[in-house]
């Protein structure tokens, strides 16, 4: 909220508000009210709603709902402080996550950080009002994580220190008092991880906000969160399930550019907020917003994306129409994830060939072992067979329009018969000839393919399950893509979408050689001391 005074410009003080730390990213006040604009106008005339907002930062969202409020019952209450008076004593309810955001909350909404203060423009008979910080503990088992959050018992720093239990999750807010208030909008931005396996790996916590939230079963629920539940995310399986099949999702706007919502801060695949109305029972009004702006709106049935939230509503309609056509896919052809049963690291084998040795095939080189130290599929050896790296493009970049750009995966690798290869690969196919290796890896290198992937793909990490949109076509013949896109009958529009958002990819030809010559020394991906094993690099 941006004023001029004096001929002077004013910036809002909320926009300019640091990072504290990684949960406490306040929300800009530009992208709280474009949240609050997918309510219903009929919230700001309603006196005897309840908005709760369980895990306030900065006190953002109450203080641009009570903005709103002030204007809608001005009709219902002609006086003003006595209109503000019943809307910050009676209708406005929150909690902070951390002492200090409770303060800076308390000050955005009641100009005062003690709300029983002079300063308060509503007087309080409390210092916190109506938006206190209540302490919660962690309930941790007997593998030293809590049971409600899986925060790790590190986080317990002794008395007076923050030990992020948040009280929305942990059963402290809503207070015992508060145990017979109905709320009607719960609103807000909820911390999204907690630090996971020796901080390797995060743990994204963002959900059990969203379930607590539904679970108050309040006429609406209005939420910011990172989009990776989509179609992947450590532990969100059951609740992207709940979600998309949730057909109360009356609305959902993505935006898919880093640091669009929250300038300075690097949520990879973006951010979406969503509103979820207790009345609603249809498709889901679904947006995608680019630097501010609503680029495609289209009416989805989420349940159609195969267990993922396809985020491109061009996609969305590719998808269905390739699925029509009702061809197995290529997931199905697919070895499993240690496809000979030796790990990345493994560090058995010989750096030259010896007697009857299988070459095995790593990111950066090539190893010898013994047929008896391959674990399962010891006949693939023997097969022609496509590899394909576990590993695909990380950070999905986006050209100044928004438009994903992307490669999506790495080089396939069409290799004579006579190898094995380490966790690095997936075996993506196996085959009786030549021809229908070399036309397999060609197909899993089109933009056609590619593209179908990228819809069920949210990190680098290439599994088998993103490949579940692309179809297994006959692979005796070759296939281009003006050929798929003449078989599966897309438009041009279609075609040109498909072409600007994917780019080219290689692939590797090793057809006459069960070592593909990119991993001897001399070759693209040969990196001498490399140790066991690493990501194939991508040149």
């Amino acid at each position: 909220m941006t004023t001029t005074r004096f001929g002077h410009h004013v910036p809002d003080i909320l926009d300019c508000l640091a990072q504290l730390s990684n949960d406490e990213v306040p929300t800009p006040p530009k992208l709280a009210r474009a949240m609050l604009d997918l309510l219903p106008d009929e919230v700001w005339s309603r006196p005897d709603f309840v908005w709760l907002d369980p895990f306030s930062k900065s006190g953002v969202f109450l203080r641009e709902i009570a903005t709103r409020l002030l204007d809608g019952l001005a009709d219902w209450e002609p006086d003003f402080a006595t209109r503000r008076e019943h809307i910050l004593g009676n209708m406005l309810h929150g909690a902070s996550i951390t002492e200090m955001t409770g303060i800076i909350s308390r000050r955005s909404l009641y100009c005062s950080a003690n709300a029983s203060g002079p300063h308060s423009i509503v007087r309080f008979a409390e210092p916190q009002g109506n938006l206190p910080f209540v302490p919660a503990a962690h309930d941790f088992q007997a593998n030293d994580r809590c049971r409600l959050c899986s925060a790790p018992e590190e986080l317990e720093r002794g008395e007076g220190r923050e030990n992020y239990a948040y009280s929305f999750i942990h059963g402290t807010y809503p207070t015992q008092e508060m145990a017979n208030m109905k709320f009607d909008v719960i609103v807000g931005n909820p911390p999204y991880q907690i630090d996971s396996d020796g901080n390797t790996r995060t743990m994204p916590i963002y959900q059990k906000f969203v379930d607590q939230a539904i679970a108050l079963d309040p006429r609406y629920v209005l939420m910011i969160t990172p989009s990776r539940w989509f179609a992947g995310g450590l532990g969100l399986d059951d609740f992207r399930a709940r979600m998309i099949a949730d057909r109360r999702m009356a609305k959902l706007v993505d935006n898919p550019k880093i640091f669009d919502c929250f300038p300075g801060v690097k949520i990879r695949g973006g951010v979406s907020y969503f509103l979820w109305d207790r009345e609603h029972n249809d498709d889901t009004e679904f947006s995608t917003r680019i630097d501010g702006t609503i680029r495609s709106t289209a009416r989805r049935d989420l349940r159609k994306g195969e267990g993922v939230l396809v985020r491109d509503n061009r996609a969305a309609l590719i998808t269905e129409r390739v699925a029509q056509h009702g061809y197995p896919s290529v997931e199905e052809t697919f070895g499993p994830q240690v496809p000979f049963g030796l790990r990345t690291n493994f560090a058995g084998s010989l750096e030259a060939p010896f007697p009857e040795s299988i070459p095995l095939i790593y990111g950066t080189r090539v190893g010898y072992v013994r047929d008896d130290q391959l674990e399962r599929n010891h006949a693939w050896v023997d097969r022609w067979k496509v590899l394909l790296p576990k590993a695909g493009s990380g950070d999905t970049p986006l050209d100044d329009e928004g438009n994903i750009i992307d490669v999506v995966t790495g080089a396939p690798i069409a290799l004579a018969p006579g190898s094995a290869c380490t966790q690095t690969y997936f075996v993506a196919g196996v085959f009786n000839s030549a021809t229908e290796t070399e036309n397999y890896a060609n197909y899993l290198a089109t933009k056609f393919v590619r593209f179908l992937v990228l819809q069920r793909k949210v990190t680098q990490d290439i599994t088998p399950d993103r490949f579940r949109f692309a179809p297994m076509l006959d692979m005796t013949r070759s296939w281009t893509d003006e050929e798929l896109y003449d078989h599966f009958h897309l438009t041009h529009e279609e075609r040109d979408y498909i072409n600007l958002t994917i780019k080219p990819r290689s692939v590797n030809l090793s057809l006459d050689s069960p070592i593909p010559a990119s991993h001897l020394p001399g070759g693209s991906k040969h990196r001498p001391g490399a140790g066991t094993d690493g990501p194939e690099i991508d040149e």
